[in-house]
């Protein structure tokens, strides 16, 4: 692979993950893992209001992340791709050993303040 193509699958690879990179995006994507839905569905489970779905969306819908199909008068959301279900479960993961590395040490940190208290 030349430079130009590892450049170009690299920032292929850093805008799918911009795609990602908003926490309502990723509930909204925890939420499609588990089938088809509308704006109003998606609206209502979150609490927002209908633009800031349809924003969201839209960013998801032009990385190829989701996709749209019309019902009626009603527009679904699904997932693309099954695997951004096993990539945000592989995150999770990551996340949650990045939190038990940090409560490790704050019950480290903790035992040498008591350790250093009582001196």
């Amino acid at each position: 692979m030349s430079k130009a193509e590892g450049g170009a699958l690299q920032s292929f690879k850093a805008e799918f993950f911009k795609a990602l990179a908003h926490p309502v995006r990723i509930h909204i994507l925890e939420m499609l893992r588990e089938g088809e839905q509308s704006v109003q569905e998606l609206q209502g489970a979150l609490g927002l209001d209908q633009s800031t779905v349809s924003q969201q969306l839209a960013v998801l819908r032009a990385k190829h992340v989701v996709r749209a199909r019309k019902e009626g008068t009603t527009v679904r959301y699904a997932v693309v791709d099954p695997s951004i279900g096993d990539l945000l479960d592989v995150a999770r993961r990551i996340f949650n050993n990045q939190l038990t590395g940090t409560q490790t040490l704050l019950r480290a940190l903790s035992r040498e303040g008591r350790r250093q208290a009582r001196r």
